[in-house]
């Protein structure tokens, strides 16, 4: 069997009792980081376990190798370095491998970066779009103008070293609609965990106070 499980995103009492029991009871853990991985159970005092690393550059092969364990009745636990897994990381791969190989999949339910913004965004969250990352080049300007017909509230995910150039972009492209709500959230779950609820007019000013530290997910209102 593979469960799928869901770790805190920054904050230790996050973690669910379920995932915890499935860490104790699991042949192995497949993760990103081995050592991100490794330091979860230390913390959770988890009796030492296999690691197997499995990310963006691994070999196809290895993925071969774990679905043969799992068809041979090994109980597998595969997370990602924070959050849930198959969100904006290579697990989706090994999931999809595994559904096509009619094999068994749980669900370990837990923390998730994006759901946690749109909870505390204030933002109708009935109707959303979730974009992952953005494109780096190609399609990035053309997916940033779509977003201004975007009636349902969009959100993604950047990182420290773009998020600057993205509320600038942004600010640009909705230029004619000032007063379109954006929340910027920071280092969720942490100890220096940061909503910023804003606006569109206002982006120039928030870009140049950001503290440019951790992680951020940019919830966006829809279109009226």
């Amino acid at each position: 069997m593979l469960s799928i499980v869901a770790t805190p995103i920054g904050n230790l009492g996050d973690i669910t009792l379920r995932a915890i029991e499935t860490f104790k009871h699991c042949s192995a853990v497949v993760c990103e980081d081995t050592r991100v991985t490794g330091n979860l159970l230390k913390q959770l005092e988890i009796p030492k376990k296999e690691l197997i690393s499995l990310h963006g550059y691994s070999d196809p092969q290895k993925i071969e190798r774990i679905l043969e364990r799992l068809r041979r009745g090994e109980h597998l636990a595969l997370v990602s370095d924070a959050g849930t897994p198959g969100i904006s990381d290579p697990g989706y791969a090994l999931v999809a491998k595994a559904r096509e190989s009619k094999l068994v999949i749980e669900a370990i339910p837990g923390p998730s970066a994006f759901l946690a913004a749109l909870s505390v965004s204030g933002l109708p969250i009935q109707h959303f779009t979730y974009l992952g990352f953005l494109p780096l080049k190609k399609g990035r300007k053309t997916m940033l103008e779509s977003f201004k017909t975007r009636e349902e509230t969009i959100v993604f995910y950047e990182s420290v070293h773009r998020i600057t150039r993205t509320l600038e972009e942004l600010a640009t492209v909705f230029h004619d609609q000032p007063n379109r709500p954006i929340v910027i959230a920071r280092e969720l779950t942490k100890l220096h965990e940061e909503v910023i609820v804003t606006t569109v007019g206002e982006l120039s000013m928030i870009a140049k106070k950001l503290t440019l530290r951790g992680e951020f997910v940019i919830v966006i209102g829809g279109a009226q």
